[in-house]
């Protein structure tokens, strides 16, 4: 197999900077929603969006009274 010139060497090495931003990552919840489907990931992206747009709304048009 050729070697290619213009891969770069990487760092099996823990980066300080992921470190820091895993400990404020709660994990469960994204095992929880590995466990989904893609479909059923999708569903609830939809969902979540569609809460989302409705505060939006309810914001603008309590804003606007």
């Amino acid at each position: 197999m050729a070697e290619r010139d213009d891969l770069l060497p990487v760092s099996l090495e823990p980066s300080p900077v992921i470190e820091a931003y895993k400990r404020d990552v709660d994990r469960t919840l994204l095992r929880e929603n590995l466990k989904l489907t893609p479909d059923q990931r999708m569903r609830k992206m939809i969902a979540a969006l569609r809460f989302h747009e409705e505060v939006r709304r309810a914001g603008r048009e309590a804003a606007g009274r």
